[in-house]
């Protein structure tokens, strides 16, 4: 993930500056883009909440796997109080970086929500994130770790 963060921070939930070299470093890294008012969003942030934390409190040792939220919030507040209401446990790009349009570009993102998963180097794993969960649930993650060394541009 240097490759996709470099020289950048990160935020937690809770407001603290993370190191992304440090916190997505051998992970299989969710790319989630969504917004407090999209309403698609709202439905599926719960269900993305649960994944995570059955993959990361629940499971022994915790998977390898993070989640980067992308906002397209129309403020940071809106951005922090959906953060803060509907979020798991997982990271941020700061609101006011510029970054997030580069990334929606680079990963062509033309709606939202959408779960891009992505390997170290930040090549896709797959863009159906969102559709994976919903249909396999916790099976789709050994997919996705298998892709994250096996496959290139795997998607389903």
């Amino acid at each position: 993930m240097v490759d996709v963060f470099s020289g950048r921070l990160l935020v937690s939930k809770d407001g603290r500056s993370v190191d992304p070299e440090e916190a997505l470093q051998n992970k299989v890294v969710g790319l989630y883009f969504s917004a407090g008012w999209c309403s698609p969003c709202r439905d599926f942030t719960p269900v993305l909440c649960d994944f995570y934390t059955e993959l990361l409190e629940e499971s022994e040792p915790p998977a390898p796997f993070e989640v980067v939220f992308i906002s397209s919030d129309h403020s940071a507040e809106e951005m922090l109080g959906y953060m803060r209401a509907m979020h798991g446990d997982w990271l941020a790009l700061p609101f006011h970086d510029p970054y997030k349009h580069d990334l929606k570009k680079k990963y062509n993102i033309t709606a939202i929500p959408k779960l891009v998963i992505v390997k170290q180097t930040g090549e896709v794993i797959t863009d159906k994130g969102r559709k994976q969960i919903r249909d396999k649930g916790l099976s789709c993650f050994r997919n996705w770790l298998e892709g994250a060394d096996i496959f290139q541009n795997f998607s389903i």
